[in-house]
């Protein structure tokens, strides 16, 4: 069997779907039997090179062509063909919730979530435009459906009107070495990122549909703790407002926004945190708090979208209805090293369901059935 696999996005994205092609593509590979063939497929003008390792692979790349302009062709006169540029294969995975014009071989792809759908409101207004008018003919194209969560398919059935058995659930992995470090890890990161205080942690890209004016009023609420709000993520889209709310917070004095924090310091931040606050409106699977678990960090959390499916019953739930009701819930937790102990264990056990060997072996079943 033949598999391509389209990796634009592990090239132009350090988080989001780029960073589940990369976590898929590393880990796929091993679990291919040797007669089976796997091309990883991108647009390489800006010559990047070979990204990343992937055992038993090949990378193909077109240099001479801009991948945007080829993009810009698929959108507005539909070619041409994505197989003339990465050759034939039985199987084309689009990672990245569009299929492009195809004239052969049978195709998957990955619609991660509907929340452009549910609520289009908080979504960045040309990727809404560019889904709104791509999905439906995906839907058409596409041979088989995944997705990261039973939220997200019994979703995609529902707001798409596609049939449950076109649509399959693969939960993601987590990265193993994100864990938490020694002790002295986290001393370093506090150092280098001037953390002196007990800090509440909150780690995902700034936009509307990550609620975080309300979690700056929740912290606002706080009578008993005198540590800080960190809030770590790229500006992504509608940021302007939620960094003017924070600025308007009385409580701005004690909130840092440390925007990107690179991967390296991400498990000792995780874990040097006294808590993780994670109120989203909507998730289709939901890494940062199930990283903050395996990092060992009781998490406070909403009951949106995936979130009870994918933390289970080893996180701290609480309705996003009254900031004072999460101020409560903090302060309570904060004041039970017991059950924060708890929350701990049973959160590093909740992690270690999600595992990216588990998500390549049941994709490449995937593969293989729509394939033969």
């Amino acid at each position: 069997m033949k598999v391509c696999i389209d990796i634009q996005s592990a090239i132009a994205q350090r988080a989001g779907v780029g960073r589940y092609t990369k976590a898929l593509v590393e880990q796929i590979g091993a679990v291919a039997e040797p007669a089976d063939e796997l091309t990883l497929f991108y647009f390489d003008f800006k010559r990047v090179g070979v990204p990343f390792p992937v055992s038993n692979a090949d990378f193909k790349s077109i240099q001479w062509l801009p991948g945007r302009l080829v993009q810009k062709a698929w959108k507005t006169i539909g070619q041409p063909p994505f197989n003339w540029f990465a050759g034939s294969a039985d199987v084309y995975h689009f990672p990245n919730f569009v299929i492009p014009p195809l004239t052969r071989g049978r195709s998957i792809v990955t619609i991660h979530d509907v929340s452009f759908l549910r609520f289009p409101e908080a979504a960045e207004p040309k990727n809404l435009r560019y889904l709104n008018a791509q999905i439906r003919r995906t839907i058409a194209r596409a041979d088989h459906i995944l997705t990261d969560s039973q939220f997200s398919a019994d979703e995609i059935c529902e707001l798409l009107d596609v049939s449950a058995e076109r649509v399959q659930a693969i939960h993601l992995g987590l990265t193993p070495n994100l864990r938490a470090p020694a002790p002295e890890r986290i001393e370093s990161m506090r150092e280098t990122l001037d953390l002196r205080k007990p800090y509440l942690l909150f780690v995902s890209t700034l936009e509307p549909r990550k609620n975080i004016p309300f979690l700056i009023d929740s912290f606002a609420r706080l009578q008993s703790f005198d540590g800080e709000l960190v809030i770590a993520g790229m500006r992504g889209w509608k940021f302007e407002p939620i960094l003017k709310h924070l600025q308007d917070s009385p409580a701005r004095d004690r909130i840092r926004y440390l925007e990107y924090v690179d991967e390296a310091w991400l498990p000792a931040l995780y874990a040097g945190a006294e808590l993780f606050l994670f109120p989203s409106l909507y998730e289709g699977f939901g890494f940062p708090p199930l990283e903050a678990m395996q990092c060992g960090t009781p998490v406070i959390s909403s009951r949106s979208g995936s979130l009870p499916e994918v933390l289970g019953a080893a996180a701290h739930y609480v309705d996003i209805d009254d900031p004072q009701d999460w101020a409560d819930a903090i302060e309570a937790l904060l004041g039970n090293s017991s059950l924060c102990e708890q929350y701990r264990q049973d959160g590093a056990d909740q992690a270690g369901k999600f595992r990216w060997t588990d998500t390549a072996r049941k994709t490449w079943a995937a593969y293989r059935e729509v394939g033969e």
